[in-house]
C-alpha cells in the first residue's frame, strides 16, 4: 500500500491530538527546524504535533469558534510548508515564525468573516424592501430577485436558519430553541450557508450576469 503524504496526515488531524508521534519528536528545535527548511516531510509533521496546539489555541481564542480554529490551524501548517522557503532560522525560532503566519491567518479569517457578514445584511436588506421602494429603486426589485435565487439555492438547514436569523431577527440560542437543534448545529448551518452565501453574491454582478 503506497503511503499518504504527510501533509495529508496533518489535515486529518488538525483540532486534536494526532494518533502517531514521529521519531522526529524528539529533535532540538534547531534540528526540527533546519529538517523542515530543507523539506523534510517528517519534520513538519513533527512541526505539527510540537505546536499544533499552540496555533489552535490562538485561532480558538480569537475567533471565538472551534471550527474556524481548526481550519486555520491547517491553513497555518500548510501555509508554512509551501513557503518554507521564507523561513530564515538565523531570523527566528520556527515556533515564532509559526506564530506570524497564525496572525496573519486568523486576520484573513476576520476579514472573510466580516465580508460574509457585509454581503448577508446587504442581501437582508435588499430583500426587506418594501413594494413602495421596490417601485421607486427599479434597481432593487432586480437585486431581490438576484438574491432570493441565491438563498433558495442553499440546503434547507442553511437557508432556515438565514431566514429565521435575518427576518424574524433571532439570535442562534433561539433558533436552536425554535427548531430544536443543538447550538452548535445552528452555527454551522449559519456559518456555512453565510459562506456559501457570500461566494455567490460576490460571483454575480447586480445585473446578475457573473463578473
Amino acid at each position: 500500500m503506497t503511503a499518504r503524504p504527510v501533509t495529508e496526515h496533518i489535515v486529518d488531524s488538525v483540532g486534536s491530538v494526532p494518533l502517531w508521534a514521529p521519531a522526529e519528536d524528539s529533535l532540538a528545535d534547531e534540528e526540527l527546524a533546519a529538517g523542515f527548511a530543507s523539506g523534510d516531510e517528517a519534520c513538519l509533521a513533527a512541526a505539527y504535533h510540537r505546536w499544533g496546539a499552540l496555533v489552535y489555541t490562538l485561532g480558538r481564542r480569537s475567533l471565538g469558534d472551534a471550527r474556524e480554529a481548526e481550519d486555520v490551524t491547517q491553513t497555518v501548517f500548510l501555509a508554512a510548508w509551501r513557503g518554507r522557503a521564507g523561513f530564515a532560522p538565523e531570523r527566528g525560532t520556527l515556533s515564532a515564525w509559526l506564530v506570524g503566519i497564525t496572525r496573519r491567518k486568523i486576520a484573513d479569517a476576520l476579514a472573510a468573516r466580516t465580508r460574509r457578514a457585509d454581503l448577508v445584511a446587504a442581501a437582508g436588506a435588499r430583500m426587506s424592501l418594501g413594494q413602495a421602494d421596490a417601485d421607486a429603486q427599479p434597481d432593487a426589485v432586480l437585486d431581490r430577485v438576484l438574491i432570493g435565487r441565491e438563498l433558495a439555492r442553499l440546503p434547507a438547514a442553511q437557508r432556515r436558519v438565514l431566514t429565521l436569523a435575518f427576518y424574524d431577527d433571532l439570535t442562534q440560542p433561539q433558533i436552536a430553541d425554535l427548531t430544536g437543534w443543538p447550538l452548535g448545529t445552528v452555527k454551522s448551518h449559519a456559518r456555512r450557508g453565510l459562506h456559501r452565501l457570500g461566494r455567490c453574491l460576490q460571483g454575480e454582478g447586480a445585473d446578475g450576469r457573473a463578473e
